[in-house]
């Protein structure tokens, strides 16, 4: 029997801290349940949304087919001014690296024993036409005593000689003297050409032409410019055989459009025409060259510099263009990603033509209207249907988002949280 004293008390199954979370449980299993009834899909419990890609619409269209090739200025006329006469330079007569005109004085060399040798030549010319004047004389004298029988036939064949003798001793003097004009020209060493002249190449004081031509300095001409590169034999014999079968069409009646990309990636203002190209191929590069001329008013353009040439030589008719990262090329061939009307994404076969301002020409494969696939790859999952989106390429401006509203809670939930509360 119990003590009167002590009350009893019936012992407690559970301990404190298992007391006062038991009600927050059944409140968060309450919300829970709420939420994922509120955020189930449509489509079924656990399905997720199809993932977004980004297509570009195909348009048929002409499109020139441009090859981006190697190449190097060139000067279009280069002379060289040496020394054409053996002397000692006295004057340099321009500044380096001027414009200069044809026929303008460049070098003065000592032309003392050039003028002597053309008076000289002057003399002898002197002699020679009285040697002249008087074999003419006697010629004449002795045709009327020939006549009256007064001197024999021979004396009159003799003055004749002498006179025939005397007029070409007349022409040889006069040569002489030609030549030595001429001598005393090489002294004055003139512009062969119009262009701009580099550095001298010799000084005052030197001796040039001793023996042979010394090279004094060097006049190009750079307006207009020319470029030389080569293109692969197989890409010529193919462009000429899809123009004969008429898959593609030139590039107009005129000679090929010809653009410039300098060093530092800029496109050079300027258009210029194709020349010619060489009839033979390289034989260790199996390469063909080619030359095209390049207007050079302002002379940017210096010989020697390296460029890159967009040549368009023929047009592709109904083509379309594609971002370079929507083809995929293989050995086996090449191929796009092309999302259909119920969202499926298929590969499909097409024949590249070449690449036009980052782009890749697609000749055939595809039509007007097809859906390309440009991004979203790594989203694709076995045959599960896609989302299609326009395509934006990197830096142009983003398409304009719709405003997302704060969705509402339910109203379990609100009733649950403020319960929690």
């Amino acid at each position: 029997m119990l003590p009167t004293s002590t009350a009893y008390t019936r012992p407690n199954r559970y301990p404190a801290h298992q007391r006062l979370w038991a009600p927050a449980a059944l409140v968060l299993n309450l919300l829970l349940a709420a939420c994922g009834q509120g955020s189930a899909p449509a489509g079924g419990p656990g399905a997720p949304p199809p993932a977004e890609v980004g297509v570009v619409s195909v348009k048929l269209t002409d499109v020139g087919l441009v090859s981006e090739l190697p190449g190097r200025l060139e000067a279009s006329r280069v002379a060289q001014v040496r020394a054409r006469a053996a002397g000692i330079v006295q004057k340099r007569l321009f500044v380096e690296g001027s414009q200069v005109r044809a026929g303008q004085a460049l070098f003065q060399i000592d032309a003392g024993s050039y003028q002597a040798a053309l008076t000289s030549a002057l003399a002898s010319v002197a002699k020679a036409e009285a040697n002249q004047m008087q074999a003419s004389a006697q010629a004449e004298r002795f045709k009327p005593l020939m006549e009256a029988k007064a001197i024999s036939q021979q004396e009159f064949v003799n003055a004749q000689a002498a006179q025939k003798l005397a007029e070409a001793d007349v022409a040889v003097a006069r040569a002489t003297v030609q030549t030595a004009r001429i001598n005393l020209g090489y002294a004055s060493i003139t512009a062969p050409i119009n262009g701009r002249i580099g550095r001298a190449l010799v000084t005052e004081g030197a001796l040039v032409g001793q023996g042979e031509a010394t090279p004094m300095a060097l006049i190009q001409q750079i307006d207009p410019m020319y470029v030389n590169f080569t293109q692969s034999a197989s890409d010529v014999m193919k462009l000429r055989r899809q123009l004969e079968s008429g898959q593609l069409k030139r590039a107009g009646s005129q000679a090929a459009s010809v653009r410039l990309v300098l060093e530092d990636g800029s496109e050079y203002a300027r258009p210029g025409k194709l020349l010619f190209s060489d009839l033979t191929v390289d034989s260790t590069s199996g390469q063909i060259t080619l030359r095209a001329e390049v207007p050079n008013p302002a002379g940017s353009l210096l010989p020697g510099l390296f460029v890159r040439v967009r040549l368009e030589q023929a047009q592709a008719g109904s083509a379309i263009t594609l971002p370079q990262q929507a083809v995929t090329r293989s050995p086996q061939g090449d191929s796009v990603m092309v999302v259909g009307n119920d969202g499926k994404v298929a590969p499909r076969p097409v024949k590249v033509g070449g690449q036009q301002g980052g782009q890749w020409v697609i000749l055939d494969g595809l039509q007007s209207g097809d859906q390309v696939m440009v991004d979203g790859f790594q989203k694709l999952r076995g045959d599960a249907p896609v989302k299609a989106i326009p395509w934006q390429a990197p830096g142009s401006a983003p398409r304009a988002a719709p405003a997302a509203s704060a969705p509402k809670a339910p109203a379990s939930t609100s009733a649950a949280a403020s319960v929690a509360r």
